[in-house]
């Protein structure tokens, strides 16, 4: 996951997002012996490095000989939203397919099935597109230069209506694409505001009765297993749009925006409020607690299963979790860790050490990864990345490189490496999660209160008083506050 912009490659690993549609299979790196298509573009060592907009967009357009890898696809289609709207790009893409219509629309019997096997080209870079990009064609622009691109295909096979059949059945699948990610945004929940009620936190009456997570689960694996369950159903609902709006948000070049005009970055800051709400509860739920030997039993608990979350490779519920036991109102209990076995915890704390860049995360998440590629049960498969590391990644990246050369070409090289990252990422998010879903404590864990920081401050110095005065008077002030709160 480290950026590093000098070890670029075309090629990466095949998954389904870059699977053949059609049957028609171009494996390998495509060599630059395309005429006049490939002037334009610079090669190093056999991987395109730069080129004008104009030529990658040649180079995305498949003809009679010739079909783009699929990496390829993936990344132009990917980062052309930091330069051209998808729908302008469409546009392009159109003007090109007609020329080369035109060019075998000769009426002979040879030129006819030429004229088909490139209709099924670019039914199959359509196809790639819509099904890995459908929020491209979530505008009425881009969903009207589709079907002017897919109306002019349809008359290269008239004859029988196949093109016709598959181009409708693509339009019908990317329709329904488009309603399910618009029927998410709708039912989304609401973030998790913090408690601030005073009944709630000042401890004045009897906790025998209150629920915490040790009443709906006892056993760290199982809630290891429950956190990693709600983190790939999370992080299924980030798509790689999504992601690349860390570029194309933050960048004013060339006047453009990528489609997050419309759907801002709701998928990102949902999965990283999902972040903070654990981190919040897991600290609420060790605050709160009056017996100092609850309190202790609870604190070793959320160690194993931080422990169990890394050892799944869980990495940012692992994270959250390690963040909640550091945050000031948790880690100033010194009566309570007193008590606590930390050899465990100073393991994990070893693992998330931020020196050197995190390398020791960096490494284990290696690890992680290349048994993922080797795995045979979607158990070992899983990798769930630090997501704000990730995104900071992809940002550092962005901002060591610029977009375009001294000679205006476009940088492909920086954006292979995005890509690349990106793609990892969701060669990631498709395992199928193997644990069964706990209703109960996945409930538990999206809904039980969680405290503000400021509640937290007062939940802590209940549990353990001020221990000088800058803390006696923090604890004067914020107990004065709540109790005047309306």
């Amino acid at each position: 996951m480290s950026a590093e912009p000098g070890k670029m490659r075309e090629t990466m690993p095949q998954t389904p997002i870059f699977s053949s549609m059609l049957g028609s299979s171009c494996s390998g790196q495509v060599q630059p012996d395309m005429g006049e298509r490939c002037v334009d573009p610079v090669y190093q060592d056999g991987n395109l490095v730069s080129g004008s907009l104009e030529a990658l967009i040649e180079r995305l357009v498949p003809t009679m000989d010739y079909y783009p890898d699929r990496t390829y696809i993936f990344t132009f289609l990917l980062s052309s939203r930091v330069f051209i709207h998808p729908h302008e790009l469409l546009a392009k893409v159109g003007q090109i397919c007609i020329k080369q219509k035109q060019q075998l629309e000769t009426g002979t019997e040879a030129e006819k099935a030429k004229l088909k096997s490139f209709a099924a080209k670019i039914i199959q870079l359509l196809k790639e597109w819509t099904e890995t990009f459908p929020y491209d064609f979530q505008d009425e622009k881009s969903m009207k230069e589709l079907k002017e691109i897919a109306h002019r295909i349809t008359q290269c096979d008239e004859e029988n209506g196949t093109v016709k059949k598959i181009i409708s059945q693509m339009i019908q699948n990317l329709l329904m694409a488009l309603s399910a990610r618009s029927q998410y945004q709708e039912i989304r929940e609401k973030f998790r505001q913090p408690v601030t009620d005073k009944g709630t936190i000042l401890k004045t009456k009897p906790q025998s009765t209150q629920k915490d997570i040790l009443s709906v689960c006892c056993d760290p694996l199982i809630l290891a297993q429950q956190l990693t369950y709600i983190e790939l159903e999370r992080v299924s609902n980030i798509y790689p749009e999504d992601l690349m709006q860390i570029v194309s948000h933050m960048d004013s070049l060339d006047n453009h925006k990528c489609r997050g005009d419309v759907t801002k970055t709701y998928n990102l800051e949902a999965y990283d409020n999902w972040f903070n709400c654990l981190s919040m509860l897991v600290a609420t739920e060790i605050c709160r607690i009056v017996k100092k030997k609850q309190r202790t039993r609870m604190v070793e608990f959320f160690i194993d299963v931080a422990r169990e979350c890394f050892n799944i490779g869980n990495f940012n519920s692992m994270m959250a979790i390690i963040s909640g036991m550091n945050l000031s109102p948790v880690a100033r209990l010194k009566k309570t860790w007193s008590k606590v076995k930390t050899a465990k915890f100073d393991v994990l704390e070893h693992h998330m050490d931020p020196s050197s860049n995190f390398c020791n995360y960096r490494t284990a998440l290696q690890g992680a990864a290349q048994r993922s590629q080797t795995a045979n049960s979607n158990r070992e498969k899983i990798v769930i990345p630090v997501f704000n590391l990730f995104i900071k990644d992809i940002y550092f990246l962005h901002k060591i490189h610029t977009n375009r050369l001294p000679n205006g070409q476009i940088n492909f090289k920086k954006f292979w490496e995005i890509s690349r990252q990106i793609h990892d990422f969701l060669t990631w998010k498709q395992v199928e999660c193997p644990f069964e879903k706990d209703k109960k404590i996945q409930s538990y864990l999206l809904t039980a209160p969680i405290y503000s920081e400021e509640a937290l401050f007062i939940a802590s110095f209940e549990s353990e008083g001020p221990e000088n005065h800058m803390e006696k008077d923090s604890w004067k002030t914020l107990r004065t506050t709540l109790l005047n709160r309306a």
